[in-house]
């Protein structure tokens, strides 16, 4: 019998704070009543907040990201229209595939598990497309399955530089709200997240910034679509309302989400993700074991992807750490099956939590046959979280010596 916490140590869903599912927890309500808007105007506003965006404007659809990735593409190209993809982890690849499947001549460039989105590459191919045959550029920004971050911007600079006209759709499922993201500095055109992850809520909305470009593309285009129409959504969202019944009481908690994000602050939010992924990077230097980001430059804030050594079944790390210590850990995903494990590090999150997650991963590694030394990994987060509180004691030292 297991007793005690179920520690949650995935990229997603992730942990509900106790406030965001008490909010929640509402008597059902008419999402027809005349005052439904004074809670859903809001949410709008803010979430343009957190996207960084006062030009495009943020629609909310029953379902996950993958909901959105799919209204994105259905409100805004046309069947046999040219893509550029990149594919070098397992969502960039369920990007790809869905793409193909609703009818789009999809270019990818495949590159290995692990790398980030190929800004070189893709200029190379920009700059030969003369004619502005590709109408549409797609950028995972977070890989989840890899721990990989890609730039964006850069994105947009080879765009720009080219002087191509392609719209820019950008997967920001595991990044949006826990690592900076800029949908107007950028030019994104489409940028796809969802609830389950830095928003800290269940799994059942797919949030999707359009920028103005992107309506008007809607407007053009012959995709057949009906339930993820931009055009039935945007015109209910004007005056605060759903063209179906919205999920209510995820409403009420990414009222309360949202309220906690803008209490902190975007930028201390960032840099909390990045303090906290620095401790658990560093508990993996720790261990002499490496990440499946091919560089530093690419470390994601919100997971870190974990190769295990040799002769070491990832898989077996993650049921020790299940079966024993009652914590899940991600699994590696596609051909990362058994040799990668991932230690989700986003959302409602702190040191006590991440020193948890690394040292009931030291315990599963060793019971799993790595030769870890007990404490390695935790002495070297602690190294870097020890630090605001090692400043604040020196202040605090150099003011009574005054």
């Amino acid at each position: 019998m297991k007793t005690g916490t179920q520690h949650l140590y995935i990229p997603g869903p992730t942990n509900v704070p106790e406030v965001v599912r008490q909010a929640m927890n509402v008597p059902m309500q008419d999402h027809r009543a005349p005052d439904f808007g004074d809670l859903t105007m809001g949410l709008f506003r803010d979430l343009k907040t957190i996207f960084k965006t006062t030009t495009g404007r943020v629609m909310m659809f029953p379902g996950s990201g993958t909901a959105c990735w799919e209204a994105a593409i259905l409100n805004t190209l046309n069947p046999g229209d040219k893509v550029l993809m990149a594919r070098h982890g397992q969502f960039s690849h369920l990007w790809v595939e869905m793409a193909k499947k609703l009818g789009l001549d999809v270019q990818v460039v495949d590159l290995a598990w692990g790398a980030g989105v190929p800004v070189n590459e893709f200029t190379r191919i920009l700059g030969n497309d003369r004619h502005g045959q590709i109408k549409a550029v797609f950028v995972t920004h977070n890989e989840t399955a890899t721990g990989v971050t890609s730039d964006v911007a850069l994105v947009r600079r080879a765009l720009d530089e080219c002087f191509h006209d392609a719209l820019l759709f950008v997967d920001g499922v595991s990044s949006i709200a826990c690592i900076d993201f800029r949908m107007d500095e950028w030019g994104v055109d489409l940028a796809v997240t969802g609830t389950q992850k830095g928003f800290m809520l269940p799994a059942g909305l797919g949030i999707i910034g359009v920028s103005q470009k992107a309506m008007a593309a809607s407007e053009k285009n012959t995709m057949r679509r009906c339930f993820l129409d931009f055009a039935d959504m945007a015109k209910m969202n004007d005056t605060g309302y759903f063209p179906y019944t919205p999920p209510t009481q995820l409403l009420h908690g990414l009222r309360k989400s949202l309220d906690r994000m803008l209490a902190e602050g975007p930028e201390n939010t960032y840099a909390r993700h990045r303090r906290l992924a620095t401790g658990v990077r560093n508990a993996v230097a720790a261990w002499g074991l490496e990440m499946c980001a091919e560089h530093p430059s690419l470390y994601s804030d919100t997971v870190t992807a974990i190769r295990t050594p040799q002769g070491v079944d990832a898989r077996d790390v993650i049921k020790i750490a299940y079966d024993r210590y009652n914590c899940s850990l991600g699994s590696g995903l596609g051909p990362l099956n058994g040799k990668v494990f991932r230690i989700g590090h986003l959302g409602d999150l702190n040191e006590g939590m991440c020193l948890t997650a690394i040292s009931i991963a030291e315990l599963s590694l060793a019971a799993a046959g790595a030769q870890i030394r007990f404490g390695s990994g935790v002495a070297a987060a602690q190294d870097v979280y020890a630090e605001p509180v090692a400043r604040a004691v020196q202040r605090s030292a150099a003011i009574a010596a005054e």
